[in-house]
């Protein structure tokens, strides 16, 4: 099966990849291993790259997608890019020199959809995390419409191909979607999504608006000390994903992902590792029984693994909400 064809439609008529391969590494890891690994995902089949501004290597992937194109593996048509406006751009004034800049790093014309990565502004400048002297994270107020008029106005400029949205919660999206004037909905939002934690209300509700639910974090997550709680199982050593596993004689990364995209969720799959980046794209080779989906549903105990205790001050935390 080739997983290029394996697309969703996306409500502006565009199609994304339902397979997509994460890139963000933590700070220890030497930025040229985004390039490698994101040459090699593209050479497996990778198709779908999601990258962003705060993982600070956009210019690496960027690379690669330019050498494989050069190489005459995909043509820039074949490939479909996400980068993420971060939280210190939000004013609408900044919106566009943000992605210009990305474009910059990345050394392309356009990317295929962009994304307001957190519905939390902060304070405009250099730092990613702005803090006052005693610590604590400098907010910044702006009015998440706003932002989202300075997106459309990327998407009308041919910057970005398509826009959306990341970890906002129902009423935030329903915000959006409520604007008079709404030029364009967001096509989707991409949030932390895996049996752990299925988002079935907020997938819901997305289904319902035209919205694709993208899941991050779909293997549990790596365990980074700065942004994960370490207390937490790891998700991949569940029993019942391990029988279920064994039965289909996959791994249990593999019944994961599956799940997700039998349930019309587009989902990204992190690994810099060769091996496991290969068999990631063995997804598409077998299928799931109903019974299995009831399953691993039942494994649902909203669990986050992305510890954002750091933002929960914030006048616009999205995950106060149920969903």
């Amino acid at each position: 099966m080739d997983p290029r064809r394996q697309c969703q439609e996306l409500n502006d008529g565009r199609f994304i990849p339902v397979l997509g391969f994460g890139t963000y590494a933590p700070e220890e890891v030497p930025k040229s291993e985004a390039l490698e690994a994101t040459k090699f995902a593209i050479g497996a089949g990778f198709r779908h790259i999601d990258c962003a501004y705060l993982y600070q290597n956009e210019e690496q992937v960027g690379q690669a997608i330019r050498s494989k194109i050069a190489d005459g593996t995909v043509k820039r048509d074949d490939i479909f890019y996400t980068s993420k406006l971060w939280c210190t751009f939000l004013r609408p004034e900044l919106v566009r020199p943000a992605l210009e800049k990305s474009l910059k790093d990345l050394q392309l014309d356009y990317v295929d959809l962009y994304i307001i990565h957190f519905p939390m502004a902060m304070k405009p400048g250099e730092d990613l995390l702005p803090k006052d002297e005693n610590g604590k994270l400098i907010c910044d107020t702006v009015d998440l419409c706003s932002t989202w008029e300075a997106m459309e106005k990327c998407k009308d400029a041919g910057l970005a191909k398509s826009i959306g949205v990341s970890n906002f919660n129902h009423k935030q999206l329903e915000k959006i979607l409520n604007k008079p004037g709404l030029k364009y909905k967001p096509v989707c939002n991409q949030v932390e999504c895996h049996p752990y934690m299925n988002q079935s209300k907020l997938l819901d509700f997305c289904k319902s608006k035209g919205i694709v639910l993208v899941a991050y974090s779909a293997l549990g997550s790596q365990r980074l000390e700065n942004w994960v709680n370490l207390r937490l199982p790891v998700l991949l050593d569940d029993p019942l994903l391990g029988a279920i596993a064994k039965k289909h004689k996959r791994s249990p990364a593999l019944i994961a992902l599956r799940y997700q995209l039998q349930r019309g969720v587009v989902v990204l799959a992190k690994s810099y590792n060769k091996k496991r980046i290969k068999e990631n794209m063995q997804v598409f080779d077998f299928e799931l029984t109903p019974e299995d989906m009831k399953a691993i549903d039942g494994l649902n105990r909203n669990m986050r693994y992305l510890d954002t205790t750091y933002f929960s001050d914030h006048p616009d935390y999205p995950f106060s909400e149920e969903y």
